[in-house]
């Protein structure tokens, strides 16, 4: 019997290269992982894996304990599978055979510390710090979370630390995995629609904006698992996709208009927040004073899109493709944690690149086929200038791009590619025999 579980088990993933979680799927499980300290795991596991094998025994929950990881460190760390309860059991159980060892010891009193994504924190914080609050007020212990800075560009786990007594300790794990595993799901339910427009990008990493996957089995989370993949083109017979070796080291430039409000959220504390954004993605981000923001967008532009602006704080990036991947996610998923849209809505942001005039006519296409299609496989609204609207003077044109960030990412890596491949573009008609186009408006 103990054979076959353990088989079922191990045909599960968690996060693992080629696994597809079933979105909408309750029965989809979701590891709990914790840290324990180096001296405390031989305990743990008991003489010839006695005690983690009555752990397991008793809770019907699988432990791993990765002793074999990070050779020298003073923490491990214990990833258990498992439906929640049996998790919180065996986390339990866990504490129990530390709180022994501390006394048989004489060492300090046992902490529970839980390891959980840096895009589910802002989640268990809450708006204002009210979801943590009421989490330590219920369960009369005390949680703190680990700084942004601490975490680095191969691991994307905060650490939770909970002090109180075990029963309590206990309590606010289950509150707190509950709290990870609804924000887990939500994610997931979230991604589900957008599957069609990223058909090489796994769905762990489109659940995490940033394109990190979640914490996998006993592996560090890791961004290039998971890498946006080139994107298939709309048009296969007149757009070829871009070479991933020749577009892995261009510098693209992006603009995001963010509110005026949301500026210091994305600047942080002496600027810790952008600071973080620029190690982790490794593109340049610049937020524009506001003097410079008079002066409204880069290049050519509607009328609506320049009223909206005014409101709005432009923010440039300049990287590869992964870099804008990953710095604009964080600006997307940092707006969202830090509550400047409702829970239950999107962040929508308005996102601006910059074309060759050139090309403005293969993007729209005869009768604005090409823009419309574009709106339509991506999900984004894309406003150029109308043909013929310009006096043809300027070499580069602006793109509008407006919508969550799935949507504004292809959109930008499809209008890229067309670019990309226009060395052949659709020739610009001449003014005097072009009518307007109209482009779809917001």
């Amino acid at each position: 019997m103990e054979r076959r579980n353990r088989s079922a088990i191990r045909q599960r993933t968690y996060g693992a290269p080629g696994a597809t979680p079933t979105i909408g799927n309750r029965q989809t499980e979701f590891p709990l992982r914790i840290l324990v300290h180096s001296d405390m795991v031989g305990a743990i596991i008991g003489r010839g894996g006695s005690t983690i094998r009555q752990i397991t025994q008793q809770t019907r929950a699988r432990v791993d304990v990765h002793r074999k990881d990070n050779v020298g460190s003073l923490e491990k760390a214990i990833t258990i599978y498992g439906n929640p309860e049996n998790c919180t059991n065996a986390c339990r159980k866990i504490l129990e055979v530390m709180q022994q060892e501390a006394t048989n010891t004489n060492k300090s009193d046992v902490i529970l510390k839980i390891l959980a994504h840096n895009n589910l924190i802002g989640r268990i914080i809450g708006k204002e710090g009210n979801t943590i609050k009421r989490i330590m007020s219920e369960t009369e212990t005390k949680i703190t979370v680990s700084s942004i800075n601490d975490i680095n560009s191969f691991n994307y786990e905060r650490i939770i630390t909970v002090k109180g007594s075990i029963e309590n300790m206990s309590k606010a794990e289950a509150q707190i995995s509950a709290k990870l595993r609804q924000s887990f799901e939500n994610d997931l339910q979230s991604m589900a629609p957008q599957t069609v427009m990223f058909p090489g990008l796994h769905p762990m990493a489109m659940m995490s904006a940033t394109g990190i996957t979640y914490p996998g089995r006993g592996g560090p989370t890791s961004y290039q698992q998971f890498a946006p993949a080139p994107y298939p083109p709309m048009y296969p017979s007149t757009i070829p996709p871009i070479n991933p070796a020749l577009a892995a080291d261009v510098q693209e430039t992006a603009f995001l208009f963010i509110p005026n409000s949301a500026v210091g959220a994305i600047i942080g504390t002496k600027g810790s927040n952008i600071r973080s954004m620029i190690r982790f993605s490794g593109a340049s981000v610049k937020v524009a004073s506001t003097e410079n923001e008079k002066q409204g967008a880069t290049g050519s532009s509607t009328g609506d899109a320049n009223s909206a602006q005014q409101a709005s704080r432009k923010v440039t990036i300049v990287g590869t493709a992964d870099s804008q991947w990953k710095a604009q996610g964080m600006i997307f998923d940092k707006l969202r944690d830090e509550g400047f849209v409702p829970n239950n809505e999107e962040v929508r942001l308005t996102v601006e690149i910059l074309v060759p005039s050139s090309q403005v006519g293969r993007i729209i296409g005869r009768g604005g086929s090409n823009v419309r299609e574009l709106q339509r496989v991506t999900g984004s609204i894309i406003k150029l200038p109308t043909q013929g609207s310009t006096d043809g003077t300027e070499d580069t044109t602006t793109v509008h791009i407006i919508g969550h960030f799935l949507a504004t990412q292809s959109a930008q890596r499809r209008i890229r590619s067309m670019v990309a491949s226009g060395a052949n573009p659709v020739p610009r008609p001449q003014q005097r025999n072009s009518r307007p186009t109209e482009t779809p408006q917001q």
